[in-house]
C-alpha cells in the first residue's frame, strides 16, 4: 500500500463516519488497519503486539522477527523491562511464545 492509497482509505473511512455509516470504534479499527498495512509494507516487517510491563503493554511495533520486536518494544521505555510479543499477522500465534527468535 503506497501513501496515496493509505490516505484515500483513511479519507473513505472518515467519510463513512461523517455519514453515520460506522461508529467511532469501527472508524478507529479501520484507520488502525490502514496504518498497520502501510507501516508493515513500508517498513518491511510484521506488526507485533507487546505484552508485559504496563509501560509497553498494548504497544504495537513493526519488526522483522520476534526478538527484534521484543527489543524495539523494550526500547520504548528508559528502564529495562521484560516484554513478550505476539504477531498480529500470523493466525494462531497469540501465545507470545511460538516460533524462533
Amino acid at each position: 500500500m503506497d501513501r496515496i492509497s493509505a490516505l484515500r482509505n483513511v479519507e473513505r473511512a472518515l467519510a463513512m463516519y461523517e455519514a453515520g455509516d460506522v461508529t467511532l470504534p469501527e472508524l478507529e479499527q479501520e484507520v488502525r488497519g490502514v496504518l498497520r498495512s502501510y507501516a508493515t509494507e513500508y517498513g518491511e516487517g510484521s506488526a507485533w503486539l507487546a505484552r508485559g510491563d504496563e509501560r509497553v503493554d498494548g504497544l504495537v511495533v513493526v519488526a522483522t522477527s520476534r526478538s527484534a520486536a521484543r527489543e524495539r518494544a523494550a526500547a520504548a521505555v528508559d528502564d529495562p523491562v521484560t516484554v513478550e510479543v505476539e504477531s498480529l499477522e500470523e493466525p494462531g500465534d497469540g501465545d507470545g511464545t511460538a516460533g524462533p527468535g
